[in-house]
């Protein structure tokens, strides 16, 4: 384990922001990992708690222009393990900190299917489950076996199933309890994933992806074909980390789509979708999903829109998302996120949520119009 230093969080994570933090360490190793979470336990409800701050690939982060006055650690463990099991599943267990597109990659050059359509995502496997991660159709959650944490609470190592992680649309027990504590309680070793021993993909579910793959929704392709095509459309969309990029300097979606349980007050046109159970793809009656883009478009945001000086704009290839165009600060996304969801707010009377988690900063310190 690295020796505690000052550093600015910025070189963390993928908006490329954040301010200075006294104490920040990186654990390559399980036991680095542990030995820090040993020493920095949690009470719930107890009184002058320390906040920690983990660290993984930075992709899902907003941290405060004044940093983090606390310890951070930087999760970099790696390792990845295979097991066959008695159905036609292979297991697959990654250590928190491996690089999400790349171990995709790794499931996918071992005759693996079913992680290809979340091809092209920045950040660690770790990071996965807390916010049960999901693009063109798929979620973590359908694939997730179990997780293996440590509980700052109980001072100890706990494997939680899929029933455990009680998954949802970008959420799960673990982000639920980490904002119920304002930190984590549970911290992420490693993740262990269902995989079928295929060269086909699972069957396509995305408009968007089966119009470029030129096949009707259902179809079973090439795995690999689903990953170029999905890379593909991602960094159409800037989507997919690029230094020289600046659409791609963000924290990718800043808004969930939006679920609502009457779609009447959805506007005629406004796209609407089923909601499904991670787990079982069952519809959940009641509830109708619409697309966060498509409301923050009609609302008159269009690509590329900014506030000021241009610091932090809107992507000029999608409107979800907010990026960093080479100077920007904290403030200043926070600004543009928060006349965001107010101009939405005004056009259809509903209130955004953020996808990125805030550290040390909120989406209320904005200056609405």
């Amino acid at each position: 384990m690295s020796q505690a230093h000052s550093q600015d969080l910025s070189a963390f994570t993928t908006f490329r922001l954040g301010g200075p933090a006294p104490q920040v360490i990186v654990a390559n190793t399980r036991d680095e990992l542990l030995d820090f979470c040993a020493a920095h336990p949690l009470e719930l409800n107890g009184e002058d708690t320390a906040q920690v701050l983990f660290i993984g690939g930075g992709s899902n982060l907003l941290i405060a222009d004044a940093g983090f006055d606390g310890p951070v650690c930087v999760v970099r463990t790696t390792g990845v393990e295979t097991t066959e099991t008695t159905t036609a599943d292979t297991r697959v267990t990654a250590e928190a900190g491996e690089d999400w597109d790349s171990f995709v990659a790794h499931t996918l050059g071992l005759g693996l299917s079913g992680l290809e359509a979340l091809s092209g995502i920045p950040g660690s496997v770790g990071a996965t489950p807390i916010q049960n991660v999901g693009a063109y159709g798929t979620e973590v959650g359908e694939l997730i076996s179990s997780v293996e944490v440590f509980d700052r609470v109980a001072g100890q190592i706990r494997h939680l199933t899929a029933a455990d992680l009680a998954f949802g649309y970008r959420t799960s027990a673990l982000k639920r309890a980490q904002i119920a504590a304002g930190t984590p309680q549970f911290v992420v070793l490693s993740v262990t994933f269902d995989l079928q021993r295929s060269e086909l993909s699972l069957p396509v579910r995305y408009a968007q992806l089966a119009s470029a793959l030129d096949v009707e929704i259902g179809t079973r392709v090439s795995a690999a074909l689903v990953r170029d095509s999905v890379i593909a459309l991602r960094r159409s969309k800037g989507m997919v980390l690029d230094g020289d990029d600046h659409d791609s300097w963000s924290a990718g979606s800043f808004f969930t789509n939006p679920i609502v349980d009457d779609p009447e007050i959805l506007p005629a046109e406004a796209p609407r979708y089923p909601v499904t159970d991670p787990l079982s793809g069952a519809k959940i009656e009641g509830k109708t999903k619409t697309s966060a883009a498509w409301l923050i478009e009609h609302a008159g945001f269009s690509k590329g829109h900014s506030l000021g000086e241009g610091r932090a704009t809107l992507s000029t290839k999608h409107t979800l998302a907010l990026t960093n165009r080479g100077h920007a600060s904290t403030a200043d996304v926070i600004d543009l996120a928060a006349t965001v969801v107010a101009g939405v707010e005004d056009a259809f009377g509903i209130t955004l949520e953020p996808e990125p988690t805030f550290i040390g900063c909120s989406i209320d310190d904005g200056r609405r119009p």
